[in-house]
């Protein structure tokens, strides 16, 4: 009988903590138009000329510090999520697991899903905010990719998931645990992207960034917008968790070179929290489904270090959606719409 073929594609991961696997994932990642969206020339530059050889010898150390008996997290648990999902559609489905950069490579898995015979596919990036530099490029190379095939069956896609209620309530779960009434504020760092990728998500051409808070309130002029997303994200989850609208900010983390990237940066709203006498602070990282690089360290180690330097006592990580049950129901869901 014929299966209904489902892909899941998280970012990617380099195959070891090793620096010459790290630069592997960082040429890849970063040669791609969508992530650094300059003039190939100028990219290629900049990626192999600057970033990769100064910056993988850097991110292996870090990589050293979250990498497992299992490997690497975000691929340890996104295993975890296919075959969770696998086993919850049963064999009418067939489930395959894919990065976006290194492996397993998407082409890979569409291969499997094609030697499978099935007879649709539906493609489910694991970012529930839509970004060009991570949704879009999934999207944009299984395209690429199906479009060689003679015979394409049936594709289609979820490009966003930032108000799904299970979601939302697995983070709000998450967060019960540490008690967030004993927090003095709450933070929702995303990851940050350049301010030009917004400005080209904005189909009007006359709406974003040409006012203040334009991201604040979620509506039909900005629902493709990556940070409007991320707003309607955190606000979902506080009100979940009943925390009121002055006791939350929400901050990007990552920024990347000089240019203005979305604001306000997380290491700012640090700064101006410990200013202000808060001492403990309890973050979400809502752009992730997986725990990873950014939350496992740069949240965990770089940001509450250089919280406690600035006065503070404590800054603590609610974990992601892992290998929570109904994350896989979500999934499961999503699958079959």
């Amino acid at each position: 009988m014929a299966k209904k073929g489902v892909l899941l594609v998280n970012l990617g991961t380099p195959d070891s903590p090793e620096t010459k696997d790290v630069r592997k994932y960082l040429d890849q990642f970063l040669m791609d138009e969508r992530v650094i969206d300059i003039p190939k020339f100028n990219r290629t530059l900049l990626v192999k000329g600057i970033i990769v050889p100064f910056r993988s010898p850097k991110t292996s150390k870090l990589y050293k510090e979250i990498w497992g008996e299992n490997g690497s997290p975000l691929f340890h648990y996104s295993k975890i999520q296919a075959k969770l999902l696998q086993e919850k559609l049963g064999d009418e489905y067939h489930v395959e697991l894919a990065m976006r950069y290194q492996n397993p490579s998407i082409e890979s898995a569409l291969l499997k899903l094609k030697a499978g015979l099935v007879d649709s596919i539906k493609v489910i990036p694991l970012f529930p905010q839509y970004a060009s530099a991570s949704s879009g490029s999934v999207l944009q190379l299984v395209m690429e990719l199906v479009s060689k095939w003679q015979t394409i069956p049936p594709i289609s896609f979820v490009s966003s998931f930032h108000d799904n209620e299970q979601m939302i309530e697995i983070f709000a779960e998450n967060s019960a645990k540490y008690q967030p009434e004993t927090f003095d504020h709450i933070l929702f760092s995303f990851h940050g992207l350049p301010e030009r990728q917004l400005a080209k998500c904005d189909h009007t051409g006359n709406y974003c960034l040409k006012q203040k808070d334009c991201c604040h309130t979620y509506n039909d002029t900005n629902k493709f917008c990556y940070s409007a997303q991320g707003h309607h994200t955190a606000s979902l989850i506080a009100a979940k968790m009943g925390i009121a609208k002055e006791n939350y900010t929400v901050c990007f983390q990552s920024r990347l070179g000089k240019e203005p990237w979305v604001q306000p940066y997380t290491t700012d709203v640090l700064k101006k929290l410990a200013a202000e006498g808060k001492k403990r602070l309890l973050v979400f990282s809502p752009a992730f489904v997986a725990d990873c690089l950014e939350t496992l360290y740069e949240i965990t180690v770089e940001y509450h270090e250089e919280f406690k330097e600035l006065g503070g006592e404590h800054v603590q990580l609610v974990e992601s959606l892992n290998d929570h049950p109904k994350f896989v129901e979500a999934l499961a869901e999503m699958a079959v719409s």
